[in-house]
């Protein structure tokens, strides 16, 4: 099932402060981010959305791509925050892996559009937009990795980036798929959970997760 559009938001048309009028305007890009992709969004259609001039709109934003940024940063800090709070909240290496990926997708189901500012396809592929998104990509990799370092015996550190990249590339890629395909038919937890499933029986040869889950405790609800 594809996933649908999120409806681009009304904007008030009354007097606001203007800390409470640019959240209110990054809301209405992002959804308008989210639906028709970067390139083929204008300044003026964001400005009418909102409801204010053009001029205001660049006087609170610079430029387009300056608007993006300020989209795309709280989007990036919101996931980084999400998984890493989902890595901390469990001392072993592997149960904080499964937490982080379900958290993951848990981002991915509740925040489709704020998913859709970080991964649009129409983006420039330089520039300050190019370097935001490598940024956030190197702090995600960088989280993996420091739970891959935990095999035992742990991985060549030449290889471990290549490894951190390559596990957080095919949850990207799974996350396209579930967007557009599955997220009728299976919950975003229960997509995190095959997707440890398939990759289990390898990472549990390095001893970064056990070979079968943990058993849940008899009359708890397993979220």
């Amino acid at each position: 099932m594809a996933a649908r559009p999120t409806p681009v938001p009304v904007a008030s048309p009354r007097r606001l402060p203007r800390a409470e009028r640019e959240q209110q305007t990054l809301d209405v890009a992002q959804a308008l981010f989210a639906a028709r992709g970067y390139a083929a969004v204008t300044m003026d259609e964001v400005a009418a959305a909102v409801g204010v001039t053009k001029p205001l709109l660049y006087n609170y934003f610079g430029n387009k791509e300056r608007l993006y940024l300020a989209c795309l940063g709280r989007t990036a800090d919101g996931l980084i925050a999400r998984l890493t709070e989902a890595f901390a909240a469990s001392a072993d290496p592997g149960q904080g892996l499964r937490e982080a990926l379900r958290a993951f997708f848990a981002f991915v189901a509740a925040e489709r559009d704020q998913w859709q500012v970080l991964y649009d396809e129409t983006l420039p592929a330089g520039g300050q937009i190019a370097e935001h998104i490598d940024a956030y990509r190197e702090q995600a990799t960088a989280l993996v990795g420091a739970a891959l370092q935990h095999l035992d015996p742990a991985p060549d550190p030449v290889l471990l980036p290549g490894m951190a990249h390559a596990l957080l590339g095919a949850v990207e890629s799974l996350s396209r798929w579930w967007l557009r395909e599955g997220s009728g038919d299976l919950s975003a937890a229960a997509t995190a959970d095959a997707f440890i499933a398939l990759v289990r029986p390898g990472l549990a040869r390095g001893g970064l997760v056990p070979s079968s889950p943990p058993p849940t405790p008899t009359g708890s609800d397993t979220p």
